[in-house]
């Protein structure tokens, strides 16, 4: 599937055209799909192998790249911008199926580059410079340790082949369990290592906020869970420690949603508020915190690549993302509002979507833990549901400003990328896609 896949990447790379660049990333989608009801570990050859979540990842990965060119659709002349999504597609999808360790890392470190020029050459003001030094200062500098600690075991292991250092290997934990998850922490973003979240987000083109939120953060998660098995991660006191700071932080992200005015950087405080739960479900160490991470993940990916897409499509309308001034939409454009009800719902976790599904699956974890840990987590869903309501008031409601341009309607392709970011939402809820645990 991978050589497959690849040789399709590399010919419509060169060929350079949209459609071509969309119809490859449709076969990918569409082979990532197939490869879904394999066992946990299928060998493809000696550096890739393909487990229910790599193929979850690869399956989202294909799908908001593909989402991501057909919203943008302005850009499809471009074919800079065309081969950057598609070098970062393929770039994920390889670090998602790698199984050797160091090639995991080289292909984690890799997609900063693509992610790089997407902000600095479509981004919209002068401080996507300092966006893009922000985000390389951060998960660069944090990624080294992790390279260290990699080489090390792997030398002392004799492979660096993830499932030969499972079984060589002793339990890892301590101060080393940070040197290995700082990297991930760093990219999830877990509060407290954060700042270059927002400003990436605020300064990206929709394509760089969509892949920036719906994939690149998940590759974070993705990095926790490999290194948990292939390093025998050990539950530990500090173990508990980075769980508490990021359940803190989840929570003190959720209350500064409340007091942002930009609606890029308000979805963006609100992704550093899910991905907690991610950290606290992998980190915990069984099997429903793994199943609510990996859950967390998928409808993370679809409902805030999609509050992105909705934010722009705004943006097209009033030509301002302060919140204040976007305000009255309801009256001019009903199916835009309608649109920003549906996915409040979803990010608050209304039922029945995914969302929803992943949130309650960790407290079981969490209360076996600690109480206090499931009271925070109770706090984090009150104010999730308080945000999203505050978000969808503030921009649909009143009477609208002189900013709103209301004789542009939607496109089709907005209608057709929302459509088919909510539909994963409720079809991968009935499926047993989610088995692995």
């Amino acid at each position: 599937m991978i050589s497959l896949l690849s040789l399709f990447i590399f010919s419509c790379f060169l060929m350079g055209s949209w459609s071509g660049v969309l119809v490859c990333l449709f076969w990918g989608l569409l082979m990532s799909v197939l490869n879904m009801n394999l066992s946990f570990v299928s060998n493809l050859d000696m550096f890739f192998s393909l487990s229910m979540v790599s193929s979850l990842m690869v399956f989202l990965s294909c799908l908001l790249c593909f989402l991501s060119l057909l919203c943008s659709w302005e850009f499809k002349f471009m074919k800079l911008f065309n081969i950057m999504v598609l070098i970062l597609c393929l770039v994920l999808v390889l670090a998602f199926v790698s199984s050797n360790v160091l090639g995991f890392y080289i292909f984690f470190e890799i997609s900063l580059i693509p992610t790089l020029i997407l902000i600095i050459g479509w981004g919209y003001q002068p401080e996507r410079l300092q966006a893009g030094s922000y985000m390389m200062m951060y998960t660069v500098s944090a990624s080294l340790p992790l390279l260290v600690v990699l080489l090390f075991y792997s030398g002392k292991a004799g492979s660096m082949e993830l499932y030969l250092m499972n079984l060589s290997l002793k339990s890892i934990s301590g101060l080393i369990l940070l040197g290995v998850m700082g990297a991930f922490l760093v990219k999830l973003p877990m509060y407290g290592v954060h700042l270059w979240l927002p400003k990436a987000h605020v300064e990206a083109p929709l394509a760089g906020s969509m892949i920036l939120a719906g994939i690149l953060l998940k590759l974070g998660g993705f990095g926790i869970y490999q290194m948990k098995f292939g390093l025998n991660l050990f539950l530990d006191s500090v173990s508990l420690v980075v769980v508490c700071m990021a359940l803190w932080g989840g929570l003190i992200a959720s209350l500064m949603c409340m007091r942002q005015m930009d609606v890029k950087s308000f979805v963006a405080y609100s992704s550093v508020g899910h991905m907690s739960i991610v950290v606290a479900g992998l980190v915990l160490d069984s099997s429903w915190g793994v199943f609510s991470a990996v859950v967390t993940m998928m409808a993370h990916g679809f409902s805030s690549s999609a509050m992105f897409c909705l934010a722009y499509f705004s943006y097209k309308q009033s030509y301002t993302r302060n919140i204040p001034y976007m305000k009255g939409i309801l009256q001019v454009i009903p199916i835009l509002s309608f649109w920003w009800f549906i996915f409040c719902c979803i990010n608050m976790a209304c039922p029945p979507t995914l969302n929803l599904l992943g949130e309650l699956s960790v407290v079981p974890t969490l209360w076996n833990a600690s109480v206090w840990l499931s009271v925070v987590m109770g706090l984090m869903v009150f104010f999730s549901a308080a945000y999203n309501m505050y978000l969808y008031s503030s921009l649909n409601h009143g009477s609208f400003s002189s900013y709103m341009n209301p004789g542009e309607g939607m496109k089709s392709s907005m209608m057709v990328s929302l459509l088919l970011h909510f539909v994963p939402l409720i079809l991968l809820l009935k499926s047993n896609l989610f088995n692995f645990c």
